[in-house]
């Protein structure tokens, strides 16, 4: 079945990668298959934003380049972009602290984009025929809607993946599982043997995988 793959690249890398870093050099287009090894993978789309230097860990936006540069070496893959938005406020403590019950002065950081985005390019593209099925990496609740109007409106099977490797059945979102056509989720030895080679080439040269990844 010619299968479209769209994959929330935050709730992934956060959910999945982050608890298990040894598998941050993660090839989408090997993980995609061994979910679904009997399907023809058709287009896997990937949506990210681009990360703010920190001062606390300079090289994180070079890393991450990097692995998009890896990423784009995938003949059927396409990276859609959100935004980071980030503001300073005044905020409570989560845990109170003695004598103090005033405010504090943080920086928040939000992804903005991501659903919105993955939700517009699975709607269209089930319209516009592209994909017979359609298989969606996340356990974000607010995604149940587009993966419901796939499946009603479109009359399309519709799989929903929780990024958990540790995950059961139901510590996906209630929402999702009940929208969805068929559920899986992202065992570790599937990352375990989807990585990509320590070296690649594309048509700027070799380059390698980021040494604090090794």
């Amino acid at each position: 079945m010619i299968t479209n793959v769209y994959i929330d690249g935050f709730n992934l890398y956060y959910r999945a990668i982050k608890p298990n870093p040894q598998y941050k050099w993660l090839d989408l287009a090997k993980l995609s298959q061994a979910l679904l090894p009997s399907h023809q993978i058709n287009r896997i789309r990937y949506f990210t934003a681009v990360v703010d230097q920190r001062p606390g860990d300079p090289q994180q936006q070079i890393r991450q380049q990097s692995y998009l540069r890896a990423l784009r070496t995938i003949p059927n893959l396409d990276i859609h972009y959100g935004q980071f938005k980030t503001r300073n406020q005044w905020r409570p403590l989560a845990r109170p602290v003695e004598d103090f019950n005033g405010l504090v002065f943080v920086r928040n950081t939000e992804e903005k984009g991501t659903d919105v985005n993955l939700a517009t390019y699975l709607i269209m593209d089930g319209y516009d025929g592209e994909y017979e099925q359609a298989l969606v990496i996340s356990n974000d609740s607010d995604l149940a809607l587009p993966v419901r109007m796939v499946r009603d409106k479109l009359s399309l099977p519709i799989g929903v993946v929780n990024p958990n490797p540790e995950a059961k059945r139901d510590y996906t979102p209630v929402e999702l599982r009940e929208a969805a056509t068929f559920l899986r989720r992202v065992r570790r030895n599937a990352l375990r043997n989807s990585q990509f080679p320590d070296s690649l080439s594309d048509g700027a040269g070799t380059f390698h995988k980021p040494a604090a990844w090794s």
